[in-house]
């Protein structure tokens, strides 16, 4: 099952690389993604770590509170959070002469979400007490980060849940962040001499 997902995540890697990389002043680098970004998530405690890897591609982490909901039940706790994120309309915004730093943009992503047992405060999902719980789909997000670093994030979703010793499932996934990235953001356009 796990051969599945690193087999697509590779497809989708492959697909992408040879157009994403730009040569920009004899270097490679990201036209509009942060290459590090760090956020403190204040509406969800946690904090989230992105990484720029191509022209419109990154990937994230994220610990925080999450609330699980599938047919079996729910559960809430403390989730890791992954994302492989490309952002579809970078180019789009620049024209239209909207900000873009901060990862400003809007994206879709493959997800995936582990809820450890050890970290759980709530349940109604019938089996044994120390399960986990993992979730795996797609997502359409909108990432917004602000001039004083203030960022805000919705995703809404949907995919597998499977159990660990409990039932697997099919659910929705819906999250927003609100919090403010600590790490330095791009100007507006980081190429304008």
């Amino acid at each position: 099952m796990k051969n599945k997902y690193v087999l697509i995540l590779l497809c989708l890697v492959s697909t992408f690389v040879e157009a994403q990389w730009q040569e920009r002043g004899g270097t490679f680098d990201l036209a509009h993604l942060e290459r590090h970004q760090f956020k403190l998530n204040l509406l969800s405690p946690g904090f989230t770590y992105e990484l720029g890897i191509f022209k419109n591609q990154s990937v994230s982490t994220n610990l925080g509170l999450a609330t699980a909901t599938y047919e079996e039940g729910y559960v809430f706790g403390l989730a890791m959070n992954n994302r492989y994120r490309y952002y579809h309309n970078f180019d789009r915004r620049e024209r239209l002469e909207k900000n873009t730093s901060g990862n400003s943009g809007n994206y879709i992503a493959a997800a995936q979400a582990i809820f450890f047992s050890q970290l759980r405060v709530a349940t109604d999902v019938e089996g044994p007490s120390d399960f986990n719980l993992g979730f795996y789909g797609m997502v359409y997000g909108i990432q917004r980060t602000y001039e004083k670093g203030f960022n805000f994030n919705a995703e809404v979703g949907a995919g597998y849940y499977r159990g660990d010793g409990v039932p697997n499932g099919y659910g929705p996934l819906i999250s927003i962040t609100f919090g403010w990235v600590a790490t330095k953001r791009k100007k507006k356009d980081p190429y304008l001499d």
